[in-house]
């Protein structure tokens, strides 16, 4: 006859046992996973660890050149360079640029009494011009908080674009400017959105109104500045107009196609020491 004590311990171990087994006692069987099904989950995860690794390594190149640009000490966030930065070289990539390596930023999320646009030189990575910039009436007083790509809306439109030839206008020398950015900016041209030098474009305006003046939709600049500002950019060059939009989408924020541009096209010069560009 068995020991009481030897039961008692034996219910007892039982009873601790019985949480960890009782999934596999009362759960269905789970069905075995195909060998296609399983090839295709491999591949996917093997595409996701590709993406991530280069969006890993741009973001290598990108911080190194925002480093040495001294872009964070001239006010430009790092979340807008590397996006302006992504588009350069998708743009690039799709043959939408001359050689030129200038690449212009606005940032429309500041307040129009702070200087909002930069000019760089991404292959001597400088940052060339950083200045004022006006937004349209429509789309804000002090900021710009409202954009349009429709004709006579007179707010700032916002996304990739590229610059293209000068004029003679109204307003002195002026830059026409291409919008990519189908629904966002893309009736630039028949809209006659241009770089323009204004009087309202400065610091003058600034202290007399307490805030910068406003275009018809135009990215404005102080008159002192302008024209060489607009001589630099000329020619196929990528801009990008930031501003909080959760709406905004852009074919030109390719991380892998981006990468694969800057191995591809200049790695000597884009590329930050030690940088792995193996896949």
């Amino acid at each position: 006859m068995k020991n009481p004590r030897w039961r008692a311990r034996k219910r007892k171990v039982a009873k601790r046992l019985f949480p960890l087994f009782a999934p596999l006692i009362f759960s269905p069987m789970a069905a075995p996973i195909s060998s296609s099904a399983a090839k295709t989950k491999t591949k996917k995860t093997t595409k996701a660890s590709v993406s991530n690794y280069k969006i890993m390594q741009f973001d290598q190149v990108a911080y190194s050149l925002y480093n040495e640009m001294g872009l964070r000490q001239a006010g430009l966030k790092y979340e807008i360079f590397t996006k302006a930065l992504t588009g350069y070289y998708n743009m690039k990539h799709q043959g939408k640029l001359s050689g030129k390596p200038v690449l212009t930023m606005v940032d429309f999320t500041k307040s129009s009494t702070k200087k909002r646009l930069w000019v760089v030189d991404i292959e001597k990575k400088e940052l060339l011009h950083h200045t004022y910039v006006a937004h349209g009436r429509n789309s804000g007083e002090e900021f710009a908080e409202n954009f349009s790509n429709e004709n006579k809306s007179f707010m700032s439109s916002i996304g990739f674009y590229v610059t293209q030839n000068t004029y003679q206008g109204k307003h002195g020398l002026s830059l026409k400017l291409e919008g990519v950015d189908e629904g966002f900016n893309t009736n630039a041209m028949e809209r006659c959105i241009v770089i323009h030098g204004a009087e309202y474009a400065s610091p003058k305006f600034i202290d007399q109104a307490g805030r910068l003046g406003r275009s018809l939709g135009c990215p404005a600049l102080p008159m002192e500045e302008h024209e060489e500002i607009i001589n630099t950019v000329v020619g196929e060059t990528a801009m990008y107009v930031h501003a909080k939009n959760d709406d905004y989408t852009s074919n030109y924020l390719d991380h892998a196609t981006a990468m694969a541009e800057v191995v591809n096209g200049n790695p000597n010069n884009a590329l930050p020491p030690n940088t792995d560009v193996s896949i």
